[in-house]
């Protein structure tokens, strides 16, 4: 594995905030992920725990979300174990520093979101269900609701995603849409679908559900 494989996938518009480190992982091509979901993730970890540390966040408490594709919000508002999961929650928020918000997708949307005012991250799983439930819109009022956030505030980052003509819905545009409504105005999407490059990208409905995922992280310094 070469030394850009070992790197994360940098968005520009989350790129300013001095004190946030986040990234976006890419297929690994010498891994075999044709299995179910653990085990894929199971074969995954070594290698995004590589990537993590080559960002500086190799000793930062790592949290995830169990993600049953719902709208529920796990708060990280104290200390965190070095692996914690949230049970059925699909995103997570923090004010916390030195916590790595973790996000695993496959064709999904992982959705960054960033308050440089107040300090506040979150980071949002979002597919169609996901979207149709609000989960995006969620995340914004938790982030209001615990930490005083205001959405005209945040910084907004959709990573890649499935998108037409290879899905039948177009839910980034409605995360978008969902955001604008809220008063983000500082809303960026990528554009870049998943199922369009296989060799740079997992893609669970091109790949039939046997796929890897790629790791969406973000953190507060």
């Amino acid at each position: 594995m070469n030394a850009g494989q070992l790197l994360a996938e940098q968005f520009p518009a989350l790129g300013a905030p001095h004190n946030v480190v986040h990234g976006f992982t890419r297929r690994v091509p010498d891994i075999e992920v044709s299995h179910d979901k653990m085990e894929a993730l199971a074969r995954l970890d070594g290698v995004h725990r590589e990537i993590r540390g080559r960002h500086g966040l190799g000793r930062a408490p790592f949290v995830t979300a169990q993600q049953v594709h719902g709208e529920r919000i796990g708060v990280v508002d104290g200390a965190a174990s070095e692996n914690e999961c949230f049970d059925s929650c699909d995103g997570l928020i923090t004010n916390q520093r030195g916590i790595c918000l973790g996000i695993y997708v496959a064709d999904c949307c992982a959705v960054y979101l960033v308050d440089p005012v107040r300090d506040a991250i979150g980071l949002v799983h979002s597919g169609k269900k996901g979207t149709e439930l609000g989960v995006v819109s969620n995340a914004i009022r938790s982030m209001a609701e615990h930490f005083g956030s205001r959405a005209s505030d945040l910084m907004v980052q959709l990573s890649p995603c499935i998108r037409p003509p290879h899905y039948e819905t177009d839910f980034a545009a409605e995360i978008v849409r969902q955001c604008r409504d809220l008063g983000v105005t500082a809303v960026h999407d990528c554009g870049v679908c998943t199922a369009c490059d296989l060799n740079r990208y997992y893609s669970y409905r091109a790949e039939k559900g046997r796929t890897g995922r790629m790791l969406a992280f973000l953190a507060l310094l």
